[in-house]
């Protein structure tokens, strides 16, 4: 135990007892945590279960971006939902947030429904000390790391597809990112998703008890102790390995050396996007909208449109259509962009 660590523990520290008992943490890294701001790209598998420790952990603010809203077939693996959920239509971000404030009243818990994109990333990212990845794929993943790089804040990767999972820490300049171990992300078809191949819920707690505990170290200030690996696991057969990583930031990396961000800068991916696995395409709005859902209900009354606060649904010509306010919508049913460019045109408008 550290000095000093038998005096009384200040009201607010009290819930965290145990956690300021063990020494890595003590009195000094919990306040630190109390103090810190993390966001959070993606809430479904990964994403719920890291929200969840992290809370209970201590972490002061916590900005949960998600693009996607609460499914039945997600509640085998996504702690934070129930059914409840699921009837009331809610995004995961919301759905998540509200939980969360009843786990801890005192954590200032920010959702932010929304596709993280190069127009928003700096404006969502720029103000926290550690970036989190909750995300299903890479695309995002790869912006996230432009971000991190660019501005100097380090992410946490985690991956997890049937019963095996990733996990690495990335600091820029300090660490590789991920570009050094992987300059290109996998081409279309090439890689298992969830989506394809499944995934179990133990696999999923693992990842995210792995990445969440390399958190707690940058959030005390323990960087020092950062595994400097990438892990890699398979709770199926019990095997546990890690592979070794470059020392440093490798030489020829197109994003920490070459200092290309072309994901951050729009200039790869972020096109209307067939959402792998789920016969589904995102759509985006060709400019920046605030959607009157309430309205749009109205004149599409004939559809016998769900509407809420936070997004509106209806079935159209066999595709069921989810749009949110911010003008994004999911359409079910197609894997075609242009079929899905065409229902929104028709249904939402141009």
């Amino acid at each position: 135990m550290n000095a000093g660590e038998t005096e009384p523990l200040e009201p607010r520290l009290q819930r965290f007892s145990r956690q300021v008992l063990f020494t890595p943490i003590g009195r000094e890294g919990q306040q630190r945590l109390l103090h810190s701001h993390v966001v959070l790209v993606g809430c479904g598998a990964l994403g719920s279960a890291i929200a969840d420790t992290l809370v209970r952990a201590g972490v002061g603010s916590l900005r949960i971006i998600d693009r996607d809203f609460v499914e039945l077939n997600n509640l085998q693996r996504q702690v934070l939902f129930d059914e409840h959920d699921v009837r009331d239509n809610l995004p995961k971000a919301e759905a998540a947030a509200r939980k969360l404030r009843r786990i801890h009243s005192g954590a200032g818990i920010e959702p932010v429904v929304a596709d993280l994109n190069p127009d928003n990333a700096e404006r969502l990212c720029a103000d926290a000390d550690l970036l989190l990845d909750g995300t299903d794929n890479f695309e995002t993943r790869y912006l996230i790391n432009d971000l991190s790089v660019r501005l100097t804040i380090p992410w946490i990767y985690g991956a997890v597809v049937a019963a095996e999972g990733r996990v690495m820490a990335v600091v820029p300049g300090t660490t590789p990112c991920l570009r050094c171990i992987w300059p290109e992300p996998p081409a279309a078809g090439e890689a298992e998703t969830c989506d394809t191949v499944g995934v179990i819920g133990p696999a999923v707690h693992l990842v995210a008890a792995l990445q969440c505990t390399e958190a707690l170290k940058l959030l005390v200030g323990r960087e020092d102790e950062l595994h400097r690996r990438l892990i890699v696991a398979d709770v199926w057969r019990g095997a546990f390995h890690t592979m070794k990583l470059p020392d440093r930031p490798v030489a020829d990396c197109p994003c920490c050396a070459a200092r290309r961000f072309e994901f951050l800068e729009g200039r790869r991916g972020f096109s209307p996007a067939t959402l792998c696995g789920r016969n589904a395409v995102q759509v985006l709005p060709p400019e920046p909208v605030q959607v009157d859902l309430a309205s749009l209900a109205r004149r599409l009354s004939n559809l016998r449109p769900q509407v809420n606060a936070f997004l509106l649904r209806f079935v159209a010509e066999d595709c069921r259509v989810t749009l949110f306010a911010d003008g994004r919508a999911i359409i079910e049913g197609t894997t075609d962009p242009a079929r899905a460019r065409q229902l929104y045109a028709r249904y939402i408008g141009s």
